[in-house]
């Protein structure tokens, strides 16, 4: 029997039971369709999470107080022998490769302005932030390049409470109470939305001297250090802790390199999305199954058509293929029509859920649909072999 033969009479086969062969295939359909729904919300999660920490650039490290150690089996950290301070950002501007050492508070504060006050996130930081964070001033400039030990009362606002303060009107060079403290107006941020769950446009920016000193803070929270795209890092890592351990006495400190923090989250995230594409790769078992039960049947059903090909030539061969051939195109069939209900149902919730973040990785709907064929291939062996055992008189008897 010919290639296009055995093609021809298998799909008369099918459509001569269009029932059978409709529920059979939705079973595949269903199993491929929940993998590539799975696979596409955690592919977009995936995509999400990396978009939000890479929008401030892969080349940055943060150095926080207190060394965080593994103690037995509970994770704890150290307590600092010295505070982060100014001088330690300052200082390690120097080390080899740095661009810039941004020392970093954060806290809340009212603000106040010709009798209207708003709670805000209020961040204490070194002239050079924008530039550490990827950052842009919309109006005016950002804070200027003063000592950050002794900065001057200058105050840089976010989109949303520049906004919601002065309306339509020009909030540069006027004067507002942070805090309880005079602060004149230098610039206003680009509107950035939100990060991570924080709103990055309803912030006030401050020098970082005078934000712990309103604080009450011995220590900063963290500095921020960007350092030369092409640097490796171990030796910028290196040249930090050097800097750092001279001025401290010891390694009272943690250094969190944001590339590390990155592949850490692809890890993870891949396997996340690896396992939810293996929960719905259990439909595609449900679904193999249902084909073993199917072509069982037909090899009952079609004992005198076997018997009938076994009489004018057909070899043990040639039956064993028609009904593999049989079973793969059933978990063709099934395995496309998962692939255009999964991608659809997709389509939809990105546009009924725009927050919901859904990507579709056509490598796993490739594997998913390879997988689809093998498993009913697999699942068509026993059947097939059972047909292609027959024996030609006892088959055309049984009809």
């Amino acid at each position: 029997m010919s290639g296009s033969d055995l093609l021809r009479f298998v799909a008369a086969s099918l459509a001569a039971h269009r029932l059978r062969t409709f529920l059979t295939a939705l079973g595949i359909a269903v199993g491929i369709a929940a993998v590539i729904l799975l696979t596409s919300i955690g592919e977009g999660l995936h995509r999400f999470i990396v978009a939000e920490f890479t929008q401030f650039g892969t080349n940055l490290i943060t150095v926080s107080p207190g060394r965080i150690e593994t103690h037995g089996a509970a994770l704890g950290a150290v307590n600092t022998v010295r505070p982060l301070s100014i001088e330690d950002a300052i200082a390690l501007r120097r080390a080899p490769h740095v661009q810039v050492a941004n020392p970093l508070v954060q806290g809340n504060a009212e603000v106040v302005y010709d009798g209207r006050s708003r709670r805000v996130t209020l961040y204490g930081t070194g002239p050079d932030f924008t530039r550490a964070f990827s950052m842009r001033v919309a109006a005016g400039e950002y804070l200027p390049q003063d000592d950050p030990r002794a900065a001057r009362a200058f105050a840089v606002l976010g989109a949303k409470v520049a906004k919601e303060l002065y309306g339509g009107a020009n909030p540069l060079g006027s004067r507002l109470r942070v805090g309880g403290q005079r602060y004149r107006v230098v610039g206003v941020m680009e509107a950035k939305g939100q990060v991570l769950g924080f709103d990055l446009d309803d912030t006030v920016f401050i020098p970082v001297a005078r934000a712990l000193e309103m604080f009450n803070r011995e220590s900063l929270m963290e500095i921020n250090v960007t350092y030369e795209p092409t640097a490796p890092l171990a030796a910028v890592e290196a040249g930090l802790r050097r800097i750092l351990v001279a001025r401290h006495g010891a390694e009272d400190f943690t250094l969190t390199p944001q590339q590390k923090m990155l592949e850490v989250f692809d890890t993870v995230l891949n396997a996340v999305t690896f396992a939810v594409a293996a929960i719905g790769a259990i439909s595609l078992v449900v679904g193999g199954v249902g084909i073993l039960t199917i072509l069982t049947i037909a090899v009952a059903e079609r004992t005198g058509e076997i018997g009938l090909l076994r009489a004018v030539g057909a070899t043990r061969r040639g039956i064993l293929w028609l009904f593999l051939a049989e079973a793969a195109m059933l978990a063709a069939i099934g395995g496309a029509s998962g692939l255009a209900l999964g991608w659809g149902v997709a389509g939809l919730l990105k546009l009924a859920l725009p927050a919901l973040p859904v990507h579709t990785p056509w490598l796993y709907a490739l594997l998913a649909e390879i997988v689809a064929v093998g498993v009913g291939l697999a699942a068509g062996v026993l059947p097939a072999r059972r047909a292609a055992a027959l024996d030609p008189l006892e088959a055309l008897r049984g009809e």
